[in-house]
């Protein structure tokens, strides 16, 4: 294959990528969800808070006992690696490798953001911990209410408690600045994750309706989409981004 080639495939693969179809109006979109739709979200959700649960687990297993190293690493690589090459048909293989790929890297990271932005385990921890209470208050709300609103509002409510209750923390007990900092940008990147994740689920409501789900890919995949979905967002969303679309037509 000629370099020309390979760059004409790289290009339409990233263009693939930050191509999202779902517009202003569709992000918007609130109502009940039909029954169908409401078990493929929830398997989903099912399947992420399990993805995140794994990785707290293995997180905290590093920050306290120093579990992880290049053995982690290695396993979350082959595990990855292998959970691509499974058919689809495989469910229970590809679950449990998609769980034993979430501890090793939640055993993993740690030693990763360490080395890049010199954060400390206790921030990773804490991240993949409170982002496993909040997708589990997000899979709760699915079970006893099929309004896109009702959905969301569980997950803002928490969001709320967990900062109110941050807040109590760090006026009754804790006075030194750097652990007030480190607690203030674990709940904040806990927040902005929470408020992702809405965006996230509104684009596998509109997906549902055009192609078929895979709810493992869907789990897989949160972290890998972020960056597209929240450009997107932003992109249809702000005055600037309407008149950039509205030149480009």
């Amino acid at each position: 294959m000629k370099f020309s080639e390979l760059k004409l495939h790289a290009m339409n693969a990233v263009k693939s990528y930050f191509n999202r179809n779902w517009g202003r109006e569709d992000l918007m979109k609130s109502g009940k969800v039909n029954q169908e739709t409401l078990d493929i979200l929830n398997a989903v959700y099912f399947t992420f808070f399990n993805v995140m649960f794994c990785s707290t687990i293995g997180s905290y297993l590093h920050l306290f006992w120093e579990v992880g190293g290049l053995f982690t690493v290695l396993c979350s690589v082959a595990s990855l690696l292998w959970l691509y090459f499974t058919p689809p048909w495989r469910l229970n293989q590809r679950r449990s490798l998609l769980m034993i790929y979430a501890f090793s890297f939640g055993a993993s990271v740690g030693l990763l953001t360490k080395y890049l932005f010199e954060m400390h385990q206790n921030f990773v921890a804490s991240f993949f911990a409170g982002t496993t209470v909040g997708i589990a208050i997000f899979m709760f709300q699915v079970t006893i209410t099929r309004e896109r609103s009702h959905i969301y509002h569980g997950g803002l409510l928490y969001c709320c408690l967990v900062m109110l209750a941050v807040l109590l923390v760090i006026g009754c007990i804790i006075r030194e600045s750097y652990t007030v900092q480190a607690i203030l940008k674990g709940t904040a990147a806990v927040i902005l994750f929470l408020g992702y994740f809405v965006v996230y689920t509104q684009e596998i409501l509109y997906d549902v309706l055009f192609e078929d789900i895979d709810f493992i890919n869907r789990a897989l995949t949160v972290f890998f989409n972020l960056p597209a979905i929240v450009l997107h967002a932003a992109r249809v969303c702000l005055p600037f981004g309407a008149k950039v679309d509205q030149n480009a037509d």
